[in-house]
């Protein structure tokens, strides 16, 4: 840096550190959901001690006490709704973000009749790069197929498996997932986020096949936000791979 870029660079770092200040002052959230004053609620009295959502946490923001029962520290708390999409009974949720308020999502989109032959697409994109590399594929007016359907996540880790089995349930031909980059050089905002939502497809194959459905009906993708030209690209080659698969028998139901 020459003196003048120095010098903005340090006046930048300055008011960084005044708003994480200022941010936990007031108990928000700084980094990546800046401003946000939701946290998760538990409904304990449904919980059966799994422990799966204090040990996904990558934020050790869930202690547990003898029994496993989670104990919440909001302090350390990113809101990124990781034990959430851990929870196989569900009992975890957020004010404004929930599997309810998804699935009710899911089941308000409109379907194509059956006889119209046309395939509905859903794709869960997580809001730090994927969905704004989706807004940059807009705007430089790119095309992809029409038949699909974009739902914003937290991030992909929150994406719960029972949102997979109700979109197929309501009829939808595939369901794709796209986050960021995991591994030794991850670049998820939530560290583990996206590689956990890569484990849980072990849980996503067997509620294929409890609906006895292809398991090419759903795929998971890992995406920088500076790789915005290949979304196009995985959405039609995903959208040949259903056309080859056919209809979800679900649709006529």
């Amino acid at each position: 840096m020459d003196a003048v870029q120095a010098k903005n660079d340090g006046l930048g770092a300055a008011m960084k550190s005044i708003q994480l200040l200022e941010n936990v002052r007031k108990g928000t959230a700084v980094h990546p959901r800046a401003g946000d004053t939701t946290y998760p609620d538990f409904f304990l009295q449904r919980c059966t001690q799994c422990k799966r959502c204090t040990e996904e946490c990558p934020f050790g923001a869930l202690d547990e006490d003898e029994k496993g029962t989670p104990l919440p520290n909001p302090n350390r708390c990113r809101r990124c709704g990781i034990c959430m999409g851990a929870c196989p009974e569900r009992i975890i949720s957020f004010k404004n973000y929930s599997v309810q308020i998804i699935s009710a999502v899911i089941k308000s989109i409109g379907m194509p009749e059956a006889d119209e032959e046309k395939y509905r697409i859903l794709a869960f994109m997580c809001e730090n790069d994927a969905y704004p590399s989706l807004d940059v594929v807009g705007a430089k007016k790119i095309q992809y197929p029409a038949n699909f359907r974009i739902i914003p996540v937290r991030c992909l880790g929150s994406v719960n498996t029972s949102w997979i089995a109700d979109a197929l349930s309501a009829g939808f031909d595939g369901v794709m997932l796209i986050g960021c980059k995991h591994g030794d050089d991850y670049q998820c905002h939530y560290i583990r986020g996206s590689e956990l939502a890569n484990i849980r497809m072990e849980n996503v194959q067997e509620k294929l096949k409890q609906l006895v459905l292809e398991p090419e009906r759903v795929e998971i993708h890992e995406l920088a936000i500076d790789e915005y030209e290949k979304i196009p690209v995985l959405f039609n080659d995903f959208y040949e791979t259903i056309k080859s698969v056919g209809p979800n028998p679900y649709k006529d139901m």
